[in-house]
């Protein structure tokens, strides 16, 4: 079969035949009929994603779609032929975490798909089957691509943050392939989005996304546009930029018992926070883990239910991926990027 390889770390992707994966048991070889394309897979290259140690050549890409081939002996749940998504951690399924359907807590983490185990950049891909999680029915299979992380990631945001009815939130990077899904997923928890970003194309996606507001972070007086919508200040920000200057401007936007969300992990990054501010306002600065298995199939069925529409802006070829790759790097691709075979 043919795939994208790394091989070195910072390096490109490298188009060749390899050999086809064979379940193992316990585990399910699917078919890939999509894969979704988004940055975590350039922070992988560069090297970013390190706990557990990873290790090379390994074949990238998390976001899959497709149907099960074939099963290992003792593999459970799925039969030849279903469609699925995947799971994107690879965890114990044991440790009290698993047992609660939290996950990504899990005590004995395995990794990731993609980065620890051979990922959705080639035709076939063989994971656990407990990794194998059933598809919408009558979903294209690109759509389903933005369920498994990019839907799914900000459905947990919304309960980890205590999203309701009345509650006004910023979305910094809200033009981007999780951000324009946060703008939604406020939007089918009972709240309203204001979505920040860069550039005139992206704020219009933000707002047929459905946000109240869209605002340029270079301008000057971005915080009055914000106070515009929510004179007092809103009632969380969800950060998918996680820069200092980012961090500090969700902090300034926040009313009184604000949220602040962060979802970004680059080493070395820190901001100053005020003690005094936080005890006064009773802020509130939580992390925020990717998203349970549960999580994600509540994420699909509110796809099914058309409550969420997947943005895929841009569909390629496999031996193609870079060219998705480069808009990624240069900011300019609107929601997901996916790779159709």
């Amino acid at each position: 079969m043919f795939a994208q390889v790394l091989h070195q770390w910072g390096g490109v992707l490298s188009y060749e035949e390899v050999p086809m994966p064979s379940p193992a048991p316990g585990e399910a070889l699917v078919k890939v009929e999509a894969c979704g394309v988004g940055l975590t897979v350039l922070n992988y290259m560069r090297g970013d994603l390190r706990q557990p140690e990873p290790s090379l050549p390994r074949i990238p890409g998390h976001e899959i779609v497709g149907r099960v081939e074939a099963l290992g002996e003792g593999a459970t749940g799925l039969h030849p032929g279903d469609r699925v998504m995947a799971y994107f951690y690879l965890t114990c399924g044991q440790c009290e975490f698993c047992r609660l359907a939290h996950e990504p807590l899990c005590r004995d983490f395995r990794g990731y798909v993609g980065v620890n185990r051979d990922g959705g950049y080639a035709e076939y891909v063989a994971l656990p089957a407990v990794n194998w999680l059933p598809v919408p029915k009558g979903l294209p299979a690109v759509e389903a691509t933005a369920i498994p992380d990019a839907i799914a990631t900000p459905y947990h945001v919304c309960r980890r943050a205590s999203i309701g009815p009345g509650d006004v939130v910023v979305v910094v990077g809200a033009g981007g392939g999780v951000g324009i899904h946060m703008v939604q997923m406020v939007r089918a928890f009972g709240g309203e989005a204001v979505g920040v970003d860069l550039g005139e194309a992206k704020l219009q996606a933000i707002r047929t996304a459905g946000a109240v507001a869209a605002v340029d972070f270079r301008t000057t007086d971005r915080l009055e546009h914000i106070r515009a919508v929510a004179p007092a200040g809103v009632s969380a920000a969800v950060d998918f930029v996680g820069r200092p200057e980012t961090l500090t401007f969700c902090l300034e936007a926040l009313d009184r018992r604000g949220r602040l969300v962060l979802l970004t992990t680059f080493p070395g990054v820190e901001f100053s926070v005020s003690p005094r501010a936080m005890v006064i306002n009773e802020l509130t600065i939580m992390g925020s883990r990717y998203a349970s298995r549960w999580e994600l199939l509540q994420a699909a069925r509110l796809v099914a239910q058309g409550k969420i529409r997947p943005v895929v802006s841009e569909t390629v070829s496999l031996e193609k991926v870079e060219t998705i790759h480069e808009k990624l790097r240069e900011g300019t691709l609107l929601g997901r990027g996916a790779v159709a075979f």
